[in-house]
Formats: structure tokens, C-alpha cells, sequence
């Protein structure tokens, strides 16, 4: 029996994380990060392959209304890693992809434990911020969104 008072935190991530492999380089997208996306957060010691995009999800917070109706709302960091010549550019291009599938799929959808369907209602974009460059040749972006669900 599924629990009302459960978080669906690893569910969501791995929802975005299979939306954002549609991220090949081909068509609209500028980049290809479609073998390198991970639904965790790595260390910097732990990338390998640039570039890279990780996920975590941060805080959740909830809000409740009458009858035991209630939304949640989940802050997710994506931080893209990158190793090139001009790493801000790269940033950037891979930033708007991501942005580009994030628009696509403002109710995404993901499966709960029970089986069921559910979507997140909405992704808001709260900031994206780079390094400028004070890395190069590494870079690091980071988005950071809200779901309600």
C-alpha cells in the first residue's frame, strides 16, 4: 500500500535524468550528453567523461490546504562539468539544452513505488550559474529548478 506522507525525490530525478538523454547532439540540440547524465551527485574526482551532468535533490518543503490536500515542492541542482578550450561556451550550449527539455517537459512525468502514474505540475527555473571561466579548461554550471508536485 502506497504512503501519502512519502517523498517521490529519487523518482523525479530519475525521470529527468532519462528526459535529459534525449540530448545527442542531434536536431535542436547542440551538444551530446545523452551517455553521461547521473540522477546523483558525483565529486569532481569522480568525473571521468566531459562533458558530465548530475543531479540532487535538495529541499522539499510542503504546503498543505483543507480536506488533506497538500504540494510539495522539491529543489533540484543539475551541475554540468565540462573540459574544452572554451568551457563557458560549452556551458552555456549544454545549459541551453537542458533548458530546451526542461521547456518540453514542464509536467513530467514520473512512476511511484505502487505503480502509478504521477506528474510534477510544474518546473520553475530558479538560477543558472557558471564558474566564468575560473577553471578553464574546467568549467562547472549549475541550475538549480523547483518541482511542485
Amino acid at each position: 500500500m502506497a504512503r501519502d506522507n512519502t517523498t517521490r525525490r529519487s523518482k523525479i530525478l530519475s525521470s529527468l535524468a532519462e528526459k535529459l538523454e534525449v540530448i545527442d547532439g542531434t536536431g535542436a540540440y547542440k551538444t551530446d550528453i545523452a551517455d553521461s547524465i547521473s540522477p546523483r551527485m558525483l565529486f569532481w574526482d569522480e568525473v571521468d567523461q566531459f562533458p558530465a551532468v548530475h543531479m540532487s535533490a535538495g529541499m522539499e518543503t510542503r504546503q498543505y490546504y483543507g480536506g488533506g490536500n497538500k504540494w510539495r515542492f522539491l529543489n533540484v541542482t543539475i551541475r554540468v562539468y565540462v573540459n574544452g578550450e572554451d568551457p563557458i561556451e560549452e556551458l552555456e550550449l549544454v545549459l541551453e539544452d537542458i533548458e530546451t527539455v526542461l521547456d518540453a517537459n514542464s509536467t513530467l512525468g514520473y512512476e511511484e513505488d505502487s505503480g502509478t502514474d504521477k506528474n510534477v505540475v510544474q518546473i520553475t527555473l530558479i538560477s543558472i550559474d557558471t564558474d566564468e571561466g575560473a577553471l578553464a579548461p574546467l568549467g562547472v554550471g549549475e541550475m538549480v529548478l523547483e518541482m511542485r508536485y
